[in-house]
């Protein structure tokens, strides 16, 4: 079939992939999509994350990357995301689907430069589709950010689509709570008018950075919070970590590695407090990061929104003291994990991009300018064929 008529299919098969800020790996869904705009409906068939090596993840990571080494990275992050669609092909033949009709692959951001106060904008999105198109031998779609980005957009969060396609409800408003390398929200209105969305600040990409500072590179993780449960808050350092412009902006607002690279906003710091345990500094890290979310919630969504309750989705949802510390925030806020609607938290961005890479291909605009700041809706995404 040409890719060209996959528009016509009453339900098309398909996988998104997703590389996230913290560099842990490769996210990957299969899922069932029939419909388009308002009428899709979504169904997740696996998931399954391909974790990077030490290696490959300390590249990904570096503060600057020449042309010569984002060439190389395009091509080898291309090969990854490829064995990744391979292996959900697989699962679909496991499953007893006939076939895949396409992949959706966000790639890895290595820079997002959104447009703020008339300064120059830009992105660059490594992860090389033609590599994937060749190697799965179906349509792939990438490079989602840059249509929206052109009209005058962020660029993102672009999942906001997606949320309101997956959670919306006529007679309630909920919000949506990312917590991956970057935490954002999006509040899921029964108008699609009314979606608010944006970037709220750094979430796992701060303390998956403090834990490799600490340890210089021998723990990439607080696995579920653990070392932050045993510490002791640092006053004085969690008001330098709250004190960054990027908090205190309007939606909408997106921002990046570019801002929030642990060598960028917490290097300098830590090693300026090394007479403390290193529980204590982690401890304080993920309580910064609790107290932006809150703090946000506070100012943009509480005054204009009432939330009936809120969906955490992304590996910070794994995170047991960061949640226990929203969880009391929020106050009586129902907290609920995507997981309760059958769509697994570490899934979450990847069925975004699934869906995502549906809508280009039926020609459907998925931005949400009200939440971008887009002057128009556009159709997102680049389309490499087979």
């Amino acid at each position: 079939m040409d890719w060209t008529e996959l528009r016509h299919k009453p339900v098309r098969f398909g996988i998104g992939l997703m590389s996230g800020a913290s560099c842990e790996g490769i996210d990957a869904v299969l899922a069932r999509i029939k419909g388009t705009s308002s009428g899709l409906l979504f169904k997740l068939i696996r998931h399954k994350t391909f974790p990077y090596t030490p290696a490959f993840r300390l590249r990904l990571q570096a503060p600057r990357l020449d042309a010569h080494e984002l060439a190389l990275l395009d091509f080898e992050l291309g090969e990854r995301l490829a064995e990744a669609a391979l292996d959900m092909m697989q699962a679909a033949k496991d499953e007893g689907i006939g076939g895949v009709d396409f992949v959706a692959s966000h790639g890895h951001a290595v820079a997002h430069i959104p447009p703020r106060d008339a300064n120059p904008c830009g992105a660059l999105q490594i992860g090389q589709p033609a590599v994937i198109a060749e190697r799965a031998h179906v349509p792939v779609v990438s490079q989602f950010r840059m249509r929206d980005m052109a009209a005058g957009g962020q660029g993102w969060p672009l999942g906001t689509y997606a949320d309101w396609l997956l959670f919306s409800r006529e007679d309630r408003t909920v919000a949506c709570l990312t917590l991956g390398g970057i935490a954002s929200y999006t509040v899921v209105t029964p108008e699609f008018k009314e979606i608010l969305a944006f970037d709220v600040g750094p979430c796992n990409i701060a303390i998956d950075g403090a834990m490799r500072l600490l340890t210089a590179g021998e723990q990439e993780m607080d696995a579920d919070g653990s070392l932050a449960a045993k510490g002791e808050i640092i006053g004085e350092f969690i008001d330098y970590l709250l004190d960054h412009p990027f908090f205190g902006r309007v939606p909408p607002k997106s921002t990046s590695r570019e801002e929030f690279a642990p060598e960028i906003y917490l290097r300098d710091a830590i090693a300026g407090r090394r007479e403390y345990p290193n529980e204590d500094i982690v401890a304080t890290v993920t309580e910064s990061i609790a107290i932006n979310i809150i703090r946000a919630y506070s100012r943009f969504l509480k005054p204009q929104y009432d939330i009936a309750r809120i969906i955490v989705g992304g590996g910070g949802a794994m995170n047991k003291t960061l949640m226990r510390h929203l969880k009391r925030g929020f106050g009586d806020v129902v907290v609920r994990t995507s997981d309760d609607y059958g769509i697994p938290h570490a899934a979450r961005v990847a069925a975004d991009i699934a869906i995502l890479g549906n809508e280009t291909l039926c020609g459907t605009p998925a931005n949400v300018p009200q939440a971008t700041g887009a002057r128009h809706r556009v159709v997102l995404g680049v389309i490499t064929p087979p």
